[in-house]
């Protein structure tokens, strides 16, 4: 297993370079096309629906095309923060600081006054890049589990779960995935969830729709 921590403490690489890699990840992060594209058309994604930045809540309120055109951005931003420092450094540990990184930036844009989305789109375009068939297993639980139970947070819960036992058992991931990276990626989404894991305790979480925004239930997405 790698220790990315400890690996970007003894590597060869100046400290200046793993500061501009991760700031310019995190600003990465901070393009949400779900907020963009909403101010756009004189909506902030954020007071709509379940009031997430994201891919669902975007194709609640904004329609199909807007919620697949923020995936496919949220997915490809979060491939890019992870590959593009990979190629130019050749350094695993960076790319996946870097990775965390664009997460972040997603999370908490600080051009957007640190209310993002929840990073689930963004943490598979990270995990797609560090490992292609890890991130596909996820996806496939994601929507086998949102397929059956119409609750996108709990599949979500479910994917989580899965991919610490993946990488903790399998070698081929944990080559590439470095445990407490992924855990702390995991983390917070996680701690993004926690309104819609209160609401799945207590039987309340709103099912999978896709009406209109003022339909979809505050915090219903994943």
């Amino acid at each position: 297993m790698n220790n990315f921590f400890v690996e970007l403490c003894v590597g060869a690489l100046p400290w200046y370079a793993i500061v501009i890699a991760a700031v310019a990840a995190y600003f990465l992060g901070n393009v949400n096309p779900a907020i963009i594209i909403g101010r756009a058309k004189g909506i902030d994604i954020r007071e709509q629906g379940s009031g997430n930045a994201g891919a669902t809540n975007a194709l609640r309120s904004l329609g199909k095309k807007v919620g697949a055109i923020t995936f496919v951005i949220d997915v490809a931003k979060g491939w890019a923060g992870f590959f593009i420092p990979l190629i130019i450094f050749k350094d695993l540990s960076l790319a996946m600081l870097c990775g965390l990184c664009v997460v972040l930036g997603h999370m908490y844009p600080a051009v957007f006054g640190f209310r993002g989305g929840k990073g689930v789109s963004t943490a598979f375009g990270v995990f797609l890049a560090a490992s292609w068939l890890f991130a596909i297993i996820l996806l496939a639980v994601v929507a086998l589990f949102a397929a059956i139970f119409r609750r996108v947070s709990l599949s979500v819960m479910i994917a989580v779960i899965v991919a610490i036992v993946l990488v903790f058992t399998i070698t081929s991931f944990n080559s590439v995935i470095d445990p407490l990276w992924l855990i702390i990626i995991l983390a917070f989404v996680v701690f993004k969830h926690r309104a819609n894991i209160a609401r799945l305790i207590k039987g309340e979480e709103p099912k999978l729709s896709f009406g209109s925004g003022k339909k979809a239930g505050k915090g219903s997405d994943g």
